[in-house]
């Protein structure tokens, strides 16, 4: 299914450039024949220019940018052609505002009302020329997934009536909604269940992330009877940690957590559970912000890097880089990496959290963790998509699971990707036990409800103070 979204992304991106190269040469044509003559009151060569190669190479390449940010090229499988209509007319829309405010308004026309023509002309042009492929390429995706050449690996959570119920109307569907059913899991135990008649019995819920993964599952449905609700939230909370689509039986959508919409699974009444934490669109730019001042702080603190390279040498023996591993987001383990603070060796003896005037960390160390100098290769781990600038602090599976043993909703951290700095470092710093680590995450929790780019400034701004004010500890 992997090579099948790359494969389609890439004809929705090949499509989109050629049509916003193919609206800028029409409209230039349409400016050169129809406007200027008009204006000068003579015939005006066509002249190729070096405004015309832009529009028709670089322009497209800004088309993208927009269509990647405004979230198109994501569930690319999942859409119908109404919703393709929208996106396209909402993102051309404002596409074509700033491109007439930015290289448009100033042109030389004969009257105002021509303001208005080159406006309609551009966003006709565009709209039509990027709407066409796509509808063709979605009408050909959903032709697939209702001939079931297409689908989604799927398993139900629910092994009796209201599951043995929505699996036979999703058999019976004339067209697929694309669910490649693997089996079942069960809630409680019993000796036989109504869905074993018709599918695998996968397991017990206490295996479900294992199940998961071992068949590649893409979409969970949930429809339990009644008395299995006592374990809906258990379930909701350790799936949010996974990278899987949700969906519920209508009856349930009052008890579930998250929010509830309706999905394009055309015959079968399933409600989809979103638990996107921030929009699309600020999901993408923080992305891409992520990547962005990274290379530009490596890039401008490299002197700052040399400084503490031959400070790190010169402090003690032992490599220059500390690399630990952490958990990262859905529970995934990543090798962090950072300048060593530490005497070699210092965690011979198990693992062991920072404290003030921690004999094992050297002078020099000293100094940087007062500045957060030591935490600069992090933004390796944001290059690479381990972490990002700001989020929950990662941490080890060691204290990760004594955490979770007193204070169960830490897990919830596990949403997001870790990050080099975070509400709860900017509020405390680092913590010294279990109890000032819990104490740290109130606020990681805290920024998880209330993402956004504007929080994630304000922490970059309290961050940045804290760096020069050498209050890191």
């Amino acid at each position: 299914m992997a090579k099948n979204h790359t494969t389609q992304r890439i004809k929705y991106i090949l499509f989109d450039y050629l049509a916003a190269s193919a609206a800028w040469v029409l409209f230039y044509l349409y400016r050169k024949l129809n406007v200027e003559p008009l204006t000068f009151g003579y015939n005006v060569p066509i002249n190729l220019d070096l405004r015309f190669w832009l529009g028709a190479f670089v322009m497209p390449v800004a088309w993208l940018i927009l269509y990647y940010f405004s979230g198109f090229y994501r569930n690319i499988f999942r859409r119908s052609r109404l919703d393709d209509f929208l996106r396209t007319f909402l993102t051309v829309l404002f596409g074509v505002v700033v491109i007439f405010f930015l290289l448009i308004l100033d042109d030389v026309i004969p009257d105002y009302r021509h303001y208005y023509k080159l406006f309609s002309t551009l966003f006709l042009l565009q709209f039509t020329f990027t709407l066409i492929p796509r509808i063709i390429l979605t009408n050909n995706s959903i032709r697939l997934v209702h001939d079931r050449r297409l689908g989604f690996n799927t398993i139900f959570i629910g092994s009796n009536e209201n599951a043995r119920e929505v699996y036979l109307d999703l058999q019976q569907e004339r067209n697929s909604s694309g669910h490649f059913i693997k089996g079942f899991v069960h809630v409680h135990y019993k000796d036989h269940y109504q869905l074993q008649d018709h599918i695998p019995h996968l397991g017990g819920h206490q295996k479900l992330e294992s199940i998961i993964r071992q068949n590649n599952v893409e979409e969970v449905i949930i429809a339990l009877e009644p008395s299995e609700h006592e374990e809906i939230s258990d379930i909701i909370n350790r799936l949010s940690l996974m990278d899987v689509r949700i969906s519920a039986i209508p009856s349930m959508t009052d008890i579930l957590s998250g929010r509830v919409k309706s999905t394009t699974i055309f015959e079968t009444p399933l409600l989809e559970v979103s638990h996107e934490l921030m929009p699309i669109w600020q999901s993408n730019v923080k992305q891409l912000l992520d990547i962005f001042l990274s290379l530009v702080a490596i890039i401008i603190l490299f002197p700052v890097e040399i400084f503490l390279i031959v400070g790190v040498k010169l402090s003690s023996p032992g490599p220059l880089l500390y690399t630990q591993e952490r958990v990262g987001r859905y529970g995934k383990p990543f090798m962090i990496y950072k300048f060593r603070s530490m005497y070699d060796k210092a965690e011979n003896n198990g693992p062991e959290l920072s404290r003030k005037n921690d004999p094992r960390v050297t002078r020099f160390g000293y100094f940087m963790r007062k500045h957060r100098f030591d935490e600069i290769p992090n933004f390796i781990n944001v290059l690479k998509g381990e972490m990002s600038l700001v989020g929950p602090r990662p941490e080890r599976k060691y204290y990760v699971d004594k955490i979770i043993s007193e204070a169960p909703h830490y897990i919830h951290l596990q949403k997001v990707k870790p990050g080099i700095t975070s509400w709860g470092q900017v509020k405390y710093g680092y913590a010294e036990n279990v109890e000032q680590m819990i104490r740290r995450l109130r606020y990681d929790l805290l920024y998880i409800e209330n993402m956004s780019l504007f929080v994630d400034l304000k922490i970059l701004f309290y961050t940045v103070v804290t760096i020069f004010r050498g209050s890191g500890i």
